[in-house]
This record gives C-alpha cells, sequence and structure tokens, in this order.
C-alpha cells in the first residue's frame, strides 16, 4: 500500500510540475497549462520525507501542506507523525529518524548553544504567531477576581495582569503552601511568556544553574513541565494551579468546566513569534533543495490558513480535529482558530490575531525573534555566563535562515502563489522595535541591542551576575 501510495505521489508530483520527465517534457506542459512556464524544476536529493509534531493547533501548516498536496507539488511524499512529548521529537530530528519536526522556537537556539542535548538545529520557516494563553483553575480564579477590575458589563477587564495572581501566591506563601503552574518544555514559548507574565506582576518565577536545572532557584511559583495534552487532566486533579499551554488546550479547560485563561500571548505580546519548523544543519546542506521545496510546501499552506481573512479556518478544523493530528473536539478547536476566544464559560470575545500563520511576516525566521528567546535564557540562568551583543546576533544567525526562506518565497512568487509584497524584501533580518504599548509590562524590545534589553527588566539576570547555588552573585 506504502509503495502505491508513493508511486501515485510521485506521478501527481511530476503533472505539478516538480519531477517532469525531461525538458522537452516540461516544455509541452508549459506550453499547454497557463501560468507554468515560469516553474522551476528541482531535482531532490531526497524526496520520501517523515516529519514529527506534538498535538496542537500550531502544527496546521504541516497538515494543511500535507491534506492539500503542497508536499506533493514539491515532488515530496510525506508521513507525519506525532510524538509523545517535546524531548522524543528533539532526540529523533537529531538521530535522523525525523527529517525535520514543528518545534518550540527555543529548541533549535538551545540545542545550537548546548543547552541540554547539544546539535546545530536550524530554521528556514517560523510556523506562527500567538497561539498560547494562560489557565488557572476555577479554585484560583475565584481567588484572583476580587482583585481584577471590571467592566461596565460586569465582566472582568482584559488583559488580566499578574498582580491580581500576586496576592493569591502571596497568600499561599503565608499558609506555607506551594504555588504550582505548568509549562510544556524547559525552553518552550510557554515557559518564557508564563515567567515573563509572572515577573511583570512581581512573582518571581526561579533561576536555572549549571547545578540546578529545575528552575525554581528563589521561586515564588513552582513550574514544571506537562506535555500540552495531558494539562487539563493535571489541572483537574489538583497536581498544578495553573498552566501556559498552546491550543487547543486552554480552550479545553473551558469546555470541560475545570479552569479559567486569564490571559493570550496576543495580550502579553502583541504578534509574539511562537513555533518554527526544525531540521539539522547536516540535513540542510546535504539536502538544498529538498529543504527549499519543503519550505515552499509550508509558505503555500500558511498563506491558505490566512487567506482571505481566515476564510479557510473552519476546513483546517475539520482537518485539525482527525485523530492523526490534534485529535480535539471541533467545537474545542474552532473556538481560537476562527478568530474568537472564550474565558470564563459563555465570555467569547473577538481575538480574530490569535493565531495567526502567514501575515504580518508571521513565517520569516527573523533574528530578533530568535534573540528575544535568548535573552529569556539569559535571564533565567539557562544562559549561566554573560554574553556580548555580538553573541547574541551571530549565535541567532547560526539558527535562524531566512537566506533558505527567501529563496523559497522568491520561486513560491514566480510560481504565481505569492506576491512579491507578501514577503519582507530588504529586510536586514531584524523587525522595527517592538513599542512598550505591545508588551504587558511597558517595556519595549529591540533585538539589535539584548543586553540594554535585560537591563531594562525588572526580575532577571543582567549584567554580570550568576547564580551560584542559592544566591545571585556580582553585578
Amino acid at each position: 500500500m506504502k509503495d502505491d501510495r508513493k508511486a501515485v505521489s510521485k506521478w501527481a508530483a511530476g503533472w505539478t510540475r516538480r519531477k517532469i520527465m525531461g525538458a522537452a517534457a516540461a516544455a509541452a506542459l508549459a506550453a499547454s497549462v497557463p501560468g507554468i512556464a515560469q516553474a522551476e524544476i528541482l531535482e531532490l536529493e531526497k524526496d520520501e520525507l517523515k516529519f514529527g509534531f506534538i498535538k496542537l493547533t500550531d502544527m496546521a501548516p504541516l497538515a494543511v501542506a500535507k491534506e492539500l498536496g503542497y508536499f506533493e507539488d514539491e515532488g515530496l511524499y510525506v508521513t507525519l507523525e506525532a510524538q509523545a512529548n517535546w524531548k522524543v521529537l528533539l532526540d529523533r530530528v537529531i538521530t535522523g529518524e525525523l527529517d525535520g519536526a514543528h518545534m518550540l522556537a527555543g529548541q533549535p537556539l538551545a540545542a545550537t548553544i548546548g543547552f541540554g542535548t547539544k546539535a546545530h538545529i536550524i530554521t528556514p520557516f517560523s510556523m506562527d504567531l500567538n497561539g498560547n494563553g494562560i489557565t488557572v483553575s476555577n479554585e484560583i480564579w475565584a481567588m484572583m477576581k476580587p482583585h481584577i477590575p471590571k467592566m461596565a458589563d460586569g465582566r472582568p477587564k482584559h488583559p488580566i495582569k499578574a498582580d491580581a495572581l500576586k496576592k493569591v501566591v502571596d497568600q499561599f506563601q503565608a499558609e506555607g503552601k506551594p504555588f504550582k503552574m505548568g509549562m510544556v518544555f524547559p525552553v518552550s514559548t510557554h515557559n518564557y511568556e508564563l515567567r515573563y507574565w509572572l515577573a511583570s506582576g512581581g512573582i518571581h518565577p526561579g533561576f536555572y544553574s549549571p547545578t540546578d536545572v529545575s528552575g525554581t532557584i528563589q521561586a515564588d511559583a513552582l513550574l514544571s513541565v506537562t506535555p500540552p495534552p495531558q494539562m487539563p487532566a493535571t489541572l483537574e486533579a489538583g497536581t498544578i494551579h495553573g498552566y501556559c499551554v498552546g491550543e487547543p488546550w486552554n480552550q479545553q479547560a473551558v469546555f470541560k468546566g475545570i479552569g479559567v485563561p486569564v490571559i493570550t500571548d496576543y495580550e502579553i505580546w502583541k504578534n509574539n513569534p511562537e513555533k518554527v519548523f526544525g531540521i539539522t544543519k547536516e540535513f540542510a546542506d546535504k539536502h538544498p533543495n529538498t529543504t527549499m521545496a519543503l519550505t515552499k510546501a509550508l509558505i503555500r499552506a500558511a498563506i491558505w490558513l490566512d487567506e482571505n481573512d481566515n476564510a479557510n479556518r473552519m476546513k483546517a478544523v475539520e482537518m485539525l480535529a482527525k485523530a492523526e493530528y490534534v485529535g480535539a473536539d471541533k467545537e474545542v478547536i474552532a473556538n481560537s482558530m476562527t478568530g474568537t476566544f472564550e474565558y470564563e464559560k459563555g465570555d467569547k470575545r473577538p481575538v480574530p490575531d490569535f493565531n495567526v500563520f502567514f501575515r504580518y511576516f508571521a513565517t520569516y525566521p527573523f533574528y530578533s525573534d530568535a534573540i528575544w528567546y535568548l535573552t529569556q535564557m539569559r535571564r533565567w540562568g539557562q544562559i549561566a555566563e554573560p554574553k556580548t551583543d555580538e553573541w547574541f546576533i551571530e549565535t541567532a544567525k547560526k539558527v535562524y535562515r531566512p537566506d533558505i526562506y527567501m529563496k523559497a518565497a522568491e520561486a513560491v512568487i514566480k510560481d504565481g502563489y505569492a506576491k512579491k509584497e507578501d514577503f519582507p524584501f530588504g529586510t536586514d533580518g531584524f523587525k522595527d522595535p517592538t513599542p512598550a504599548a505591545d508588551i504587558i509590562d511597558g517595556i519595549p524590545y529591540d533585538g539589535r541591542k539584548p543586553n540594554a534589553y535585560l537591563e531594562s527588566l525588572n526580575i532577571g539576570l543582567k549584567g554580570q551576575q550568576l547564580v551560584k547555588g542559592a544566591d545571585v552573585v556580582g553585578g
């Protein structure tokens, strides 16, 4: 069956202008099909690929590229395989069991600098913006509500700041009880977003050190790892008091009546970077045409997900609801994927940019996005020693590969699937600084000045500071 499917896939790909047998056949096809004459014919180094993912809605570009035949259009026979957790996923990419994967943005960076598993991972494609939320249990929500301003209709005023949670954490501490929250992985966006939000309200989320990788040194709130699909059950069991995770697992807490999402990451940092597609540098070097082809397919999928004001999102929800992808109820997935977000049960509000897959140059791997993750690693001690601005920039350039992305983008434009203005031609790889108004604590971010940014943050390591035992030393 697999061989039959592969044969059909290759036949179809050949007639969609990729692996056409010979220049004469290509010319004949170009003459008979309008718009095909400019298409580039790539000779793929490897056409049978296996990609990994975690069951989250932001794996959507992979599912769309598979389901709509975009991989096949590029001559690629792709198998998508759900992974048990982020560590297993990364390990399997490193060993070559997976050719690439939907990854946490921090994973390629952490692996490349040797925090955890050491390997040179790159990303030619950023998968999305936003998409996460922070949820607390019903008990914690009830304790927070008296400290949250209300709108005229009595509903809580958003965004909800962590100041309201600090009152609860202080009460837990006074009673000698630990306050525990879940995140999905130590180098996940979720860990850094949760830490950012907590710190903005004066709640210390804890430091890491070379001798203590728990991340709980000096912590007011104890953060631990829980795989995304297990978040709601772990919250319901009382093991944690809240969590930060991607969709659909915040909306699942509302659906089950066990918790309340208090803030989305869009409200923490407007249009923040999220997942990436990761491959080893060795794979990219050995298979440059294959790397370009898969990037082209993913760009097309991202375009489809956002085009015509998200008109295709319900079709995407149907795909993602399948057991082999996310496997959650369509109603739960649709809550956020179609431009709304439900906080308390019945309190559904418009958040049109909760999931962004292409607009705002979402798929371009900006160096400034990579540098933000590196600053958070330094802030919380995962990068133990001080680093120069040049180190942050050069490390970002080793991992984020806009050169590959733009080559693929040019081919997508040439093929007639996008316009030049859809991509940031002429950029130096850095976004304009994020203004104070777009970040929850009112502190702007400029990726060109990472150490100045670290100095501006109230809680966290800066300058020459180091974590020694349970203390922060140095200036």
